[in-house]
């Protein structure tokens, strides 16, 4: 890996995996223990589909998503992992409508603003710092409205 490089972009796929794509939806109650059956679930996703390279990262990712949802709504919520073109794609639904509120524009605090001495509010901040691209959009799930917050790593 050169100093140039993230740890997801220097990543190289098994030459099998390089064409295929699969999705995954884990459907989890408001319970705080929801966290650790997505990051554990996902950990072994990635392990059967041979992207053990991205596991550490796409866990933080998970759980700071999927984490945020059980948080901060009181309805049900979804854990989504989608693999295609060489991009992992990871994504939280929610009962809520409302919009995340996204963390401070980039700072001599690394990234964080305002969110640097808080104990809550760091989590998207983690999204934004560790993945290559993420953001929310409005979405509905069995008929409960609500949004769909993503993320993506690359591995290309």
């Amino acid at each position: 890996m050169s100093e140039d490089e993230t740890p997801q972009q220097s990543q190289q796929l098994p030459q099998s995996q390089a064409g295929e794509s699969w999705e995954y939806d884990l459907h989890v109650p408001n319970d705080p223990r929801a966290v650790t059956v997505c990051r554990r679930t996902l950990r072994l996703v990635l392990t059967l589909h041979g992207l053990i390279g991205l596991v550490d990262t796409a866990e933080l990712l998970a759980a700071e998503l999927v984490s945020n949802a059980v948080r901060h709504t009181e309805g049900p919520a979804a854990l989504r992992v989608r693999w295609a073109d060489g991009v992992l794609w990871i994504g939280a639904w929610d009962a809520d409508p409302e919009p995340p509120r996204f963390p401070a524009e980039s700072d001599e605090s690394g990234g964080f603003g305002e969110f640097g001495e808080r104990e809550d509010g760091r989590g998207l901040g983690l999204v934004r710092a560790c993945s290559g691209l993420w953001g929310w959009r409005p979405a509905a799930r069995s008929g409960n409205r609500g949004k769909y917050v993503w993320c993506e790593l690359a591995t290309t």
